[in-house]
């Protein structure tokens, strides 16, 4: 089972360990290289009342609750409840709320034939498995936070620019290649208007570099 998480997207909380958002995100690239294609669920692990299992921090071990979940144009979409009856759960909750537990995962297998490997080095997933969605710790958004701006306002060179965007957002080679060849130039102009807010808004920009 392999897994991809990102910044935990919540629509809303409920009073009784019930909450919504998005478990998956199509068309983003993440850490690992990859991108799931719309509709790329094809096969969905449920339990005996028709829904996904909850993990907490994907613990086979450490079930939390189910979830119903819907594929959209965006993404996996899901309604959660927590079943708060179980400690682990109503301490997920908590941590979820206070902003200490936001990312949001899910794990998954390729299906055969279900990936494809593009001349920019992504690895494009258009047919899995799901198995369970689970709050983790840490989800996976590229370029992020503040020491990423810190060191993309050091960046020189478009060589250092492709470094950086391989050691830090987790691109292939020839993926830094192809973005830094169009972002290089955007990088070096908001630096010079916009100090490190500019910086910023180029790094958001490429986080959210979709491949087709």
């Amino acid at each position: 089972m392999k897994f991809m998480g990102l910044p935990l997207e919540i629509k809303s909380f409920g009073d009784s360990g019930s909450f919504e958002g998005y478990a998956s995100i199509f068309g983003n690239v993440d850490l690992g290289g990859d991108v799931i294609e719309r509709g790329a669920f094809k096969e969905i692990v449920k339990g005996r009342d028709g829904k996904v299992k909850i993990l907490n921090q994907h613990s086979m071990r450490d079930p939390i609750g189910v979830a119903e979940v819907k594929q959209d144009d965006k993404g996996l979409h899901f309604q959660g409840q927590l079943i708060l009856e179980a400690a682990s759960a109503r301490s997920a909750y908590a941590l979820m709320k206070g902003g200490a537990l936001d990312g949001m995962s899910i794990g998954y297998d390729v299906l055969e034939g279900g990936a494809k490997v593009l001349e920019s080095g992504i690895r494009q997933l258009k047919s899995l498995k799901l198995w369970e969605i689970s709050p983790v710790t840490f989800g996976m958004n590229p370029l992020a936070g503040i020491e990423s701006v810190k060191q993309a306002g050091s960046i020189t060179t478009i060589r250092e620019f492709e470094d950086f965007l391989r050691d830090a957002g987790g691109y292939s080679k020839s993926a830094a290649v192809a973005i830094a060849a169009g972002g290089f130039k955007a990088l070096q102009d908001r630096r010079d208007s916009g100090g490190a807010d500019g910086i910023k808004e180029v790094l958001e920009t490429i986080s959210s570099f979709k491949f087709s």
